[in-house]
């Protein structure tokens, strides 16, 4: 589960920088494109459950 987590989150930030700096819609101004800010959320997401779980096996042991 790791590992595509962490293949997730590598190619949500992938698309974010280029989405980022206008590569997939030049009529939008780069970085106010929906598409970078979905990207973020769903890193930060991943993030924060990999965080929360670590923390949870933390307590467990």
């Amino acid at each position: 589960m790791t590992k595509k987590l962490e293949i997730l989150g590598l190619f949500l930030v992938v698309i974010m920088s280029l989405s980022f700096v206008g590569a997939f819609q030049p009529t939008v101004e780069p970085g106010l494109s929906p598409l970078f800010w979905g990207c973020a959320g769903g890193a930060l997401m991943i993030i924060m459950y990999r965080k929360f779980k670590r923390k949870q096996e933390e307590k467990a042991d």
